[in-house]
């Protein structure tokens, strides 16, 4: 099924992050999470539903039982856990504890292929990725950004 999946979302340009299928009584729910760099706008949303539903009727991979499909926004409730979701949430504040358990919690800066930069209280802290055991994006409301004293609302969820 993830093919039936991925393929449309990969020609739209959009990575695809999670699949779930719920029961819900005699449907199923099919929740499909999409990501790219820059974001996802409603009208992503919108044509990644069409091209994804299309698909899933051409291939038959949820068979004959009836479904209903939701195409999504990754969000900030899900752990950061490749490379590219540390790149698109730079300069974002981050709850992460370690494999040793550490927690600590900074703003993501400068992230490659195998490790990023914190900044934990105005100190620099570099986390290889296989050293991180959760990381979640944490939600700031009214906060301003060193260049401007606007205060900007991160209200994505």
């Amino acid at each position: 099924m993830s093919a039936a999946i991925a393929d449309p979302l990969g020609a739209l340009g959009l990575d695809l992050e999670a699949v779930e299928l719920t029961p819900a009584g005699k449907r199923r729910v099919l929740r499909v999470a999409v990501d790219r760099d820059g974001g996802v706008t409603l009208d992503d949303i919108a044509e990644a539903t069409r091209q994804v539903s299309q698909a899933l009727d051409d291939s038959e991979a949820m068979g004959e039982a009836p479904y209903t499909l939701e195409v999504t926004s990754r969000g900030v409730d899900r752990p950061l856990t490749l490379p590219r979701h540390w790149r698109r949430n730079h300069d974002r504040l981050v709850a992460v504890t370690t494999n040793d358990g550490e927690r600590l919690t900074g703003r993501i800066g400068e992230s490659g292929e195998e490790a990023v930069t914190l900044d934990v209280s105005g100190q620099p802290r570099v986390l290889a990725y296989d050293q991180v055991a959760k990381a979640l994006v944490q939600v700031e409301f009214n906060r301003k950004h060193a260049q401007s004293d606007e205060p900007t609302d991160d209200k994505e969820a």
